[in-house]
């Protein structure tokens, strides 16, 4: 019983001396003012002309749809482009990736300040069925 009683003592005056010692070190610093961020308005069509239709992929009558990943600048510029969803052409993909690179946005805004964002966009290539 005594046994427990020195080894409990012991303990409590370690825990004193360390809880002492680390108070010592503690910088007390002001709290934080947290602010939720404002909402994303996603970006939204600028100037967008379609794709001229590939003629070989015409004359293959090849049609698709194309899904493509867009880096929206601050400035509504297009500052990258990738496939995400390939037609299953390449002729289609690349009229698609070609055309979209010249698309301009309004870009997206957080607030009052524009920011850059990625938004995915179907091209779809299709026949008049006359």
């Amino acid at each position: 019983m005594t046994t427990i009683r020195l080894l409990l003592f012991l303990a409590l005056g370690l825990a004193a001396f360390a809880s002492a010692a680390a108070a010592a070190d503690v910088i007390l610093l002001p709290p934080l003012e947290m602010r939720a961020s404002q909402p994303l308005a996603p970006p939204s069509y600028g100037y967008t002309p379609l794709p001229s239709y590939p003629a070989a992929a015409r004359e293959q009558r090849v049609e698709g749809v194309v899904v493509l990943s867009i880096l929206v600048g601050a400035d509504g510029r297009v500052v990258d482009v990738s496939v995400a969803a390939s037609s299953g052409s390449r002729i289609l993909d690349n009229a698609a990736f070609s055309a979209v690179k010249k698309w301009t946005f309004v870009p997206a805004r957080r607030g009052p300040r524009a920011v850059e964002s990625v938004v995915e966009v179907p091209v779809k290539f299709a026949l008049s069925r006359e």
